[in-house]
């Protein structure tokens, strides 16, 4: 046998021991004869939690608390519930509901009146092994009101499995259906509340928050309910969370009990939290809501918990009023045709109890003091909108609904059974039913998904004290404002409680201290930005080709700079290579048609066509300089111009090396010449040349990537320069090296034939362009180890094409000047005078 079952044989053992043959025992406070009875557990009287009836075996004496009026306005609602159950024909016709509801003066007493609603009519609980043909006093129980109540109770009824509808108990212990399997309830569970209050707080802007909760089990559950939820959430800190002390019975705190109190209140006037979130039964706070008034504290949001939230008795406080804006979260308001009058209408019962002998000695249906409390709070529970009630009526009903299915109810009779109460929590579980205009059922937990109301108090004579102004829906998990809170502020202006203020646009958070909601802001660089979907903490840089300004929340596509056509610089460069183009083609023309002449032969022969045409093509393949670089025209210039370019230099070398071989080495190492002639030297010598600048150019490209990048401007960071990779420059550099030897060699081979006959003197105007190539070249590599970006392209393109221009101009165009203008020097006779005159000078 576990603790649970001996500890539930014992209590039963108590009772069995407590009844003596003929002796009744005071049990129910209210009771109406039926044909099948509902339990109620109300708290009529109010007792903060007390141990002292233990140190006696005696039921407690409730009548010797003070009145709880809300416990009264609940128990109404139930009688109202079942008589109005009585005179309706359509729902258990023929069938009469009774009840029987006792007082469990809040949390004292809760043991015996679930013994006794499981005990027979005539208090006698025997003790089987088999309950499923027992047949208790009644056959489902409604109640209590708070959880601790009501997981006492159920820890009872559940072993029977007894039905129990608790309408205020919140506490999420209650969902778990393998401990509790008979619990059901009218009231969405503290989840439900604690989201609310999160989304309100949310609402409005509050993320710096003071949470009180009471020393029982109430207030330790919901505030660690609410401290994992704002952990999960990670945008609500709290300042600080204090205990606040239950008072006696008598209701005086002792003088621990005032130090702590004292030590809250002076924390609430120096904190800079202007929000207090309590979770408090409803009779701990009267003591504290009156030392808040004596400290004169004000100013304050305070958000109540639903134990309180339209508690009519701390509402008489008017004073509060001065403290803050109170708002709380409740049940949502249906309002109950009828019942206001029906709560204190003054009748007698007309049915006697049904086997009982001898008359009750308690207030029963004639509760001067509860009637005459309960009509002085009257107008004030009426405004109110009877929230609490709806959860007790719409209890009795799912009793009666599912009652009238088991008992194969039709319009006009029922077949009147034994229920037994194990059966009849089946039918109550999967009750469907339309009340008030709200349809009922109860979810996987045993809740009914009821609207929740944010509601605010009112002090304005005449006007609902507690005025809703949001909806929360546990299904949607969503709280909507429907109504504008009258703040207890200059001008009516949303109360401010954060740790920190809000950040500008485009401001990080930097944390200080220990607490997220405390922060500095500072602002985010340019280059980056800040992405409040993702991280308020950190400043995210911007794509490569983005840019953001300070401060900025987003990042921006840059200007894109580039070459373009309508640039002064392209235009200029570009009516150059046109130039160059069209002379090149004018002086290829000219050579092909003076080709056998002896000056196209001094000029090199077909090797001038070797230069020529990678001249024309060079200047055609100007354009791959202008526009956005791709793959292709990044290839273009760091493959094509320097081959072209090389080919022609190597030409120029050879023919330099040639001229000078004929007339001054000839004679001296014919063997040698001969050699050079035979196997076509300078075509070999080009080809060489030829192949070892493609390995180079193709062995820079292989080893470093060649696609086009984008680099800031250093001078404007909002500008993205495209160009080719960094290894176009560093290829550039070193092709330019072995261009620079082969203008070094054909300008040394120039130099040593300047006195060689005039038409085969050619020193001039290849020392004049091998000199314009050396220095374009040294003058472009010191431009681009000094600047950047698109002055680099323009440079590099102009001294592409001036070299050209040099070798096209400079020399072919002295060549194509004599063919054209002293066709008498183009003969083999001129030619061979000068070599003759050459050779009698040398002699």
């Amino acid at each position: 046998m576990g603790p649970r079952a001996r500890t539930l044989h014992l209590l039963l053992l108590l009772l069995h021991a407590l009844t003596k043959p003929g002796e009744l025992i005071e049990n129910s406070d209210f009771h109406l004869a039926g044909d099948y009875l509902l339990g109620g557990l109300f708290s009529l009287h109010a007792n903060v939690k007390s141990i002292s009836h233990l140190s006696y075996l005696q039921v407690p004496r409730c009548n010797e608390f003070e009145l709880k009026v809300l416990g009264y306005n609940l128990m109404q609602a139930m009688r109202f519930a079942v008589e109005e159950i009585n005179n309706c024909s359509s729902l258990l016709p023929g069938v009469l509901l009774g009840y029987e509801m006792v007082d469990v003066c809040y949390l004292s007493n809760n043991i015996h009146p679930g013994l006794y609603f499981l005990a027979q009519e005539d208090d006698f609980f025997p003790i089987l092994k088999d309950y499923s043909s027992y047949m208790p006093h009644v056959v489902a129980v409604i109640g209590p009101d708070n959880s601790e109540s009501a997981i006492t109770v159920s820890n009872i009824l559940s072993h029977f499995l007894m039905p129990q509808i608790t309408y205020s108990a919140i506490s999420d212990k209650l969902r778990d259906k393998r401990r509790f399997p008979a619990m059901l309830r009218t009231v969405p569970s503290a989840t439900h509340h604690v989201e609310a209050m999160v989304q309100l707080m949310g609402l409005f802007r509050w993320n710096w928050i003071v949470v009180l909760v009471s020393n029982d089990e109430y207030g330790r559950e919901n505030g660690q309910l609410l401290t994992q939820r704002l952990i999960t959430t990670g945008e609500i800190c709290i300042a600080f969370q204090e205990v606040i002390p239950v008072p006696e019975p008598s209701q005086v705190l002792g003088p621990e009990d005032q130090i702590q109190v004292n030590n809250i209140l002076e924390k609430l006037r120096w904190t800079t939290a202007r929000v207090v979130v309590v979770f408090s039964p409803e009779l701990a706070l009267n003591i504290f809501f009156q030392e808040v008034l004596r400290w004169n504290i004000t100013d304050l949001v305070w958000i109540a918990s639903e134990s309180w939230s339209i508690d009519p008795v701390l509402h008489n406080l008017k004073d509060l009023r001065h403290t803050g804006t109170f708002l709380g979260i409740t049940i949502q308001k249906v309002s109950i045709p009828g019942f206001s009058k029906f709560r204190v209408r003054y009748t007698k019962p007309e049915r006697p109890m049904s086997n009982k002998t001898n008359p009750r000695a308690t207030c029963n249906q004639d509760c001067d003091a509860c009637l005459n409390t309960t009509e002085f709070y009257n107008d004030a529970l009426i405004l109110s909108g009877e929230r609490v009630v709806y959860g007790v009526y719409s209890a009795v009903y799912a009793v009666a609904h599912a009652l009238h299915r088991f008992l194969q109810c039709n319009q006009v009779r029922c077949t009147k059974e034994t229920v037994y109460p194990w059966k009849l929590l089946r039918e109550i579980r999967n009750v469907s039913f339309t009340l008030l205009g709200n349809r009922l059922f109860f979810d996987d937990h045993g809740d009914m998904p009821m609207l929740l109301d944010v509601i605010q108090w009112r002090w304005d004579d005449g006007q609902n004290p507690f005025e809703s102004v949001a909806s929360y829906s546990p299904t949607h998990k969503r709280l909507t404002y429907i109504n504008n809170v009258s703040w207890h502020t200059p001008n009516n202006m949303i109360p401010v409680s954060m740790c920190s203020k809000s950040c500008q646009p485009g401001q990080r958070k930097k944390p200080v201290g220990l607490h997220p909601c405390c922060f500095e802001c500072m602002d985010c660089p340019p280059g980056t930005y800040l992405n409040l979907s993702t991280d308020e903490f950190n400043c995210l840089p911007c794509p490569g080709s983005m840019w953001s300004h300070k401060n900025n929340m987003a990042c921006f596509k840059r200007r894109l700079s580039f070459l373009e056509w309508n640039e002064v610089p392209t235009i200029v460069v570009t009516i150059l290579a046109a130039l160059g183009f069209f002379s090149t083609l004018a002086i290829l023309l000219v050579f092909w048609r003076h080709f056998q002449t002896p000056m196209v032969r001094s000029a090199g022969g077909a090797m001038c066509f070797l230069m020529l045409v990678p001249l024309l093509l060079a200047f055609v393949m100007v354009p791959v300089y202008v526009g956005p670089p791709t793959v292709l025209t990044c290839l273009c210039r760091q493959a094509f111009f320097t081959v072209c370019f090389s080919i022609c230099l190597s030409c120029i070398a050879v023919r330099s090396f040639q001229i000078v071989c004929v007339f001054k080495m000839a004679r001296r190492l014919p063997r040698a010449y001969g050699f050079w002639v035979r196997y076509h030297g300078p075509y070999v010598f080009v080809a060489s040349i030829t192949a070892i600048k493609v390995a180079l150019v193709a062995s820079n490209m292989l080893t470093t990537t060649i696609n086009p990048i984008g680099r800031t401007d250093p001078e404007d960071p909002n500008i993205m320069i495209l160009s080719c990779h960094p290894n176009y420059r560093n290829g550039l550099l070193f092709n330019t090296s072995m261009d620079l030897l082969l203008s070094v060699m054909g300008f040394s081979f120039a130099y040593m034939g300047k006195e060689l006959p005039t038409n085969y003197n050619e020193a001039k105007f290849i020392t004049l362009s091998m000199t314009f190539s050396f220095t374009s070249s040294i003058s472009l590599c010191t431009f681009m180890s000094v600047h950047d970006g698109v002055l680099v392209t323009i440079m590099d393109l102009l001294v592409t094409v001036l070299n050209f221009l040099a070798i096209s101009l400079g020399y072919f165009g002295p060549k194509c000047y004599m063919i054209l203008f002293y066709p008498e020097r183009n003969t083999p006779a001129y030619f061979n005078s000068m070599i003759q005159g050459y050779t009698m000078r040398k002699n």
